[in-house]
């Protein structure tokens, strides 16, 4: 069984209830709140930005020229989707730049995005990789289970698509194939390491989507 496969199984009922979550299947039917989904564009901006520096990072230490390129045109994929979204999804639901730049990290969005940098400086590149791995898949399958489960005339078709194309698509079985290959290489402890990586990430990926839906801030600490 490779990495991936086994990262799938070990990892299936966090997914499940990853998709299960009230933010998936409302947007999903079009019936999502307005200031939940404008708490979770911001944050997603934010998170991209530094999901852009993770990808930099691991596009440092990779094995190969292949690997470099990949990493590297994902991260400046990463960007260039975070300015997208000031430029469609902000204005069209009135989100201002002002409003954004004043609107500070979440307690989710802050844990997710320093875990995965302090594991892009801090581990190898196998471990990188793993706990990058599961914004990609896991938002990819998430994405086109929305998409399938798309109501008519859903006022986030937009957003939704943009997780259901090909190219989005390909790019998840690039960064799978890597996973894996780096995993045949590895020893026990890295493969540990990996699958450890992997879980983390994919629970903060379940944590983002839940603390948006309940827009959920720094409790107690708000006014500081």
């Amino acid at each position: 069984m490779s990495f991936s496969q086994e990262a799938w199984e070990r990892n299936l009922d966090l997914y499940q209830a990853t998709l299960n979550l009230p933010f998936n299947q409302e947007l999903a039917a079009g019936t999502l709140d307005k200031s939940a989904f404008c708490h979770y564009v911001i944050q997603d901006a934010h998170y991209l930005e530094a999901y852009g520096r993770t990808l930099a990072v691991c596009a440092a230490k990779a094995f190969d020229a292949d690997a470099i390129l990949k990493f590297a045109s994902s991260a400046q994929g990463a960007i260039a989707v975070e300015r997208s979204l000031h430029n469609g999804f902000m204005q069209r639901f009135g989100i201002t730049q002002q409003q954004y730049e004043e609107t500070p990290l979440t307690l989710a969005c802050h844990h997710y995005t320093a875990y995965l940098l302090a594991t892009a400086w801090s581990e190898s590149y196998p471990v990188v990789v793993a706990a990058l791995l599961p914004c990609f898949w896991i938002y990819a399958e998430v994405g086109n289970d929305i998409f399938d489960k798309s109501a008519p005339d859903n006022p986030y078709q937009a957003w939704i698509d943009t997780y259901a194309g090909e190219e989005f698509q390909e790019s998840v079985r690039q960064v799978i194939a890597i996973a894996d290959r780096l995993a045949e290489q590895s020893d026990k402890l890295t493969l540990q390491k990996m699958h450890h990586a992997y879980t983390m990430a994919a629970k903060l990926e379940w944590l983002f989507w839940d603390s948006a839906y309940h827009q959920r801030q720094w409790s107690g600490l708000e006014r500081y």
